[in-house]
């Protein structure tokens, strides 16, 4: 057994007795009211979910394991030469909840390497489809493809003990997480680069063997660690987190949960935001004919939207009342490596002037920048500009934290998920309308 999975398995035999006392103690207590209004409006602000993967604060941002943003990049052990945390030293601290030694990082980045080998019949599958097939159908169906190879369903008609359940569901979650960057890779190098595929390097961490990959130079490599670091988990009430935790709550494996995981974050109210503040702050650069603008005529461009009826990208979030600390962390990194670019300018002037222009209008909750704000224009900086890929890039930060959920749901036994609906008629009668 691994050091992480020893650790791991420690973990959950101190915290299910938590679970357990909760349920056959407390199980009465109350949370929260629903109103008719959550029940029709998505269940938006419902407490009914749990996770201790990640904690969405208002004026924190994101927590992950009870660490902010600016914690975590600066515990978490580093690349030799890089700026960024190992991904690999991220993900055992989504999985245990402690800050890993350089060693421990090292031996999770061993597994990874040992585990990352792609079945062949993934990429004949791949080449097979259509020209112009979407590259987020394309990862989802490379992911569900590989469900064949799932260690929990072979062990699960074997006669597996519920306790037991996360073990074969950690094997393969790593199975899959060590994988998904050369998917990813081997999909935009195949349609966008004419089939022109480069392997993998062994001796690259996870985040610098996506950049070789992907064959673009530093320090990509650290904006890839960065990038899937900022977009792994969100709490568990978020379309695509939330789909991974239901589907694996009927027990389906981590490869029909990470797949349909994927399929969620597809939809245009989920993952493509920040594809969408790209192409509106390129048409912004257009109208304005390319010139840096002073505060002044952006601040008046602004107005002139909002007036017009329109939003603009990029600002506010459901949650956040303050700028959003993963903005924030991928500021520092353009300040650095980008500060010249044009597009990266007009992102830099729309951080001082859109957030006073939206108080002063009065109308948003938070008008501050979320983490959408910017990173297409980084992705765009660095040539990958292929608007539909960005969503694949998300998919893979995702399917970490929803991969430690998953073995999380499994290790406390977490039931599968079935909310009470009602009909409108009783929703009227419940409100006093008959």
């Amino acid at each position: 057994m691994s050091q992480l999975k020893q650790k791991l398995f420690e973990k959950i035999e101190a915290w299910r007795p938590r679970t357990s006392k909760l349920v056959k103690e407390y199980g009465d207590v109350k949370i929260s009211d629903v109103t008719i209004a959550q029940a029709i409006g998505g269940m938006r602000g419902v407490k009914c979910l749990t996770t201790d993967i990640s904690y969405l604060d208002p004026y924190e941002g994101i927590r992950f394991r009870g660490f902010t943003i600016p914690e975590t990049l600066e515990k978490l052990p580093k690349v030799p030469g890089a700026e960024m945390p190992y991904v690999e030293g991220f993900f055992y601290l989504l999985l245990t909840g402690d800050i890993p030694t350089e060693i421990e990082v090292e031996e999770v980045h061993e597994e990874f390497n040992a585990r990352k080998e792609v079945p062949g019949y993934v990429f004949d599958m791949l080449r097979a489809l259509p020209a112009d097939a979407h590259p987020m159908s394309m990862f989802s169906a490379a992911i569900v493809a590989m469900q064949k190879e799932s260690e929990f369903v072979k062990r699960y008609n074997e006669g597996l003990n519920k306790m037991d359940y996360w073990d074969p569901t950690y094997e393969d979650t790593l199975n899959l997480l060590a994988r998904l960057p050369e998917i990813a890779a081997f999909i935009y190098r195949h349609k966008y680069k004419g089939g022109d595929i480069i392997a993998p390097d062994p001796n690259l961490d996870m985040g610098g063997n996506f950049a070789h990959m992907m064959g673009i130079d530093k320090p990509y490599d650290d904006l890839s660690r960065l990038y899937f670091l900022l977009h792994s988990d969100h709490e568990s009430g978020n379309v695509s987190a939330h789909t991974g935790h239901l589907v694996a709550s009927a027990l389906s494996d981590a490869y029909y949960a990470i797949s349909a995981m994927i399929n969620g974050l597809a939809g245009p109210l989920h993952g493509l935001a920040n594809q969408e503040v790209l192409r509106w702050t390129q048409d912004v650069f257009e109208k304005m004919g390319g010139k840096i603008p002073t505060d002044e005529e952006m601040k008046k461009f602004v107005w002139d939207t909002l007036n017009s009826g329109q939003v603009v990208p990029g600002f506010g979030h459901a949650v956040l009342r303050k700028t959003d600390p993963r903005y924030t962390a991928q500021r520092e990194f353009c300040l650095s490596h980008l500060q010249d670019d044009p597009l990266f300018k007009y992102v830099d002037i729309l951080y001082r002037v859109v957030p006073p222009v939206l108080e002063e209008q009065g109308k948003a909750k938070n008008p501050w920048p979320n983490v959408d704000a910017q990173s297409g224009v980084i992705q765009w900086y660095y040539g990958v500009r292929e608007y539909e890929y960005y969503t694949v890039l998300f998919g893979i930060g995702r399917a970490l934290g929803v991969c430690a959920n998953i073995v999380w749901d499994r290790a406390l036994g977490y039931p599968i998920e079935r909310p009470k609906s009602l009909t409108t008629s009783m929703l009227e009668e419940i409100a006093g309308i008959k």
